[in-house]
């Protein structure tokens, strides 16, 4: 499916048949996790489902590491800036006492917070708590991270969703930094980090360990700032402030 930010992203089932499974047991909690690469979709997909379930009038909350503020420091936003009032926390210790009473609980970018959150997440789904969790699988260099591993171990339902890699066209399963930063967690957008598959991952990694990645990753920035520049130009243009004269001749992803 591709996403009117321009990414795609698979589901490995349906939205239909995994809410009509659950639906029917009320009271009962359970943990879905919405993983990927960065420009996969993933905040998107978690912000569907919560306001499926405000439609359904459940009670909801949305939850996000109080270290996010890319794009607001009060809302979850996603890349083609769709958005939900969010609460930032510090610690997942906080989320069972804000989320009393709570039907829904969503929390977006799940790699940032602390290794508790799983059990945290555990005691929610316990005691009736329908728990969304989305967030990177993969951190810059390709290993797990953080609390996601655990967390897609204890979920009933597993969302893996993949952007397109910049290179080959394929699916995107890395987020690959283009800047020579070695800090585990550096937040940015297009301006630090593109959609890789693996094989073009893998050659990108070896010329940064060559030394030999400059003009590699100059490449692969301006490639992103066309496609955040062609993405706004059609934003513009379905809100009606634009004309056909401002549309980009090439597409998205």
């Amino acid at each position: 499916m591709v996403t009117p930010g321009g990414f795609v992203f698979l589901r490995t089932q349906s939205a239909k048949t995994l809410f009509e499974q659950l639906s029917h047991q009320p009271g009962t909690g359970w943990i879905e996790v919405i993983c990927g690469c960065m420009f996969s979709g993933k905040t998107e997909e978690l912000i569907r489902r919560m306001r499926r379930a405000e439609f359904a009038q459940q009670a909801v909350e949305i939850f996000k590491p109080r270290m996010e503020t890319r794009y607001s420091e009060d809302e979850v936003v996603s890349h083609d800036r769709r958005s939900i009032p969010s609460t930032p926390i510090p610690h997942s210790s906080q989320l069972p006492l804000l989320s009393a009473g709570i039907e829904v609980v969503g929390i977006d970018e799940a790699q940032f917070f602390d290794d508790e959150l799983p059990n945290v997440c555990q005691t929610l789904a316990a005691n009736g708590t329908r728990v969304i969790v989305a967030g990177l699988d993969l951190d810059y260099l390709g290993r797990p991270f953080g609390p996601m591993p655990q967390l897609l171990a204890l979920a009933e339902h597993v969302t893996k969703v993949h952007a397109i890699c910049v290179k080959t066209g394929g699916l995107a399963h890395h987020s690959y930094r283009i800047s020579d930063s070695d800090a585990l967690v550096e937040l940015g957008e297009t301006d630090l980090y593109v959609p890789l598959s693996r094989g073009a991952f893998v050659e990108a990694m070896a010329n940064k360990k060559a030394g030999t990645h400059q003009e590699q990753d100059r490449a692969f920035a301006r490639f992103m700032s066309d496609m955040e520049a062609r993405r706004e130009a059609l934003r513009i243009l379905r809100e009606g402030r634009g004309t056909q004269d401002s549309n980009p001749k090439l597409p998205l992803f």
